[in-house]
């Protein structure tokens, strides 16, 4: 006699936790994406700086990862927008920092290509950056 194995569904708690991360990995790389070819296109089309053009890609891609965080990764958070707003910048800038300073020490440090380096350093932060916006500025809490 076989015995099957018995599957269990997925509880609606983990299945929710998968949906925020696949949206949270969909909406990071098209606002990397934004923010790589906006740098890039500054420094190959522009003639700018590499550190120079990574603060506006930065910029740029603020508006594309917050939005589609507030919209689809962390929607139904419950909290008011101003406040979520206020400390995904904060993450984010936090974030950017780190990136900005790491993306220095490779661009002095290393011989490889502004474009490969940037690349790696945005892959590097996008971690924390998923940790920090679930358990911190998408939580639905009464504090600031």
């Amino acid at each position: 006699m076989l015995r099957t194995r018995r599957t269990h569904p997925i509880p609606p708690r983990r299945h929710r936790q998968r949906g925020r991360i696949g949206w949270f990995i969909v909406v990071g790389c098209a606002a990397a994406a934004v923010h790589w070819s906006v740098a890039a296109a500054l420094v190959a089309l522009g003639g700018w700086a590499p550190l120079q053009a990574n603060v506006v890609g930065w910029l740029v891609a603020l508006g594309v990862s917050f939005t589609g965080h507030h919209q689809l990764s962390f929607r139904g958070h419950g909290g008011p927008i101003g406040r979520a707003g206020l400390r995904f910048f904060g993450i984010s800038a936090g974030g950017f920092l780190v990136n900005e300073g790491a993306y220095a020490l490779l661009l002095h440090w290393t011989t490889a290509r502004y474009d490969l380096l940037l690349a790696g350093v945005l892959v590097g932060v996008a971690g924390a950056t998923y940790l920090l916006s679930r358990h911190w500025a998408f939580l639905h809490s009464s504090g600031p």
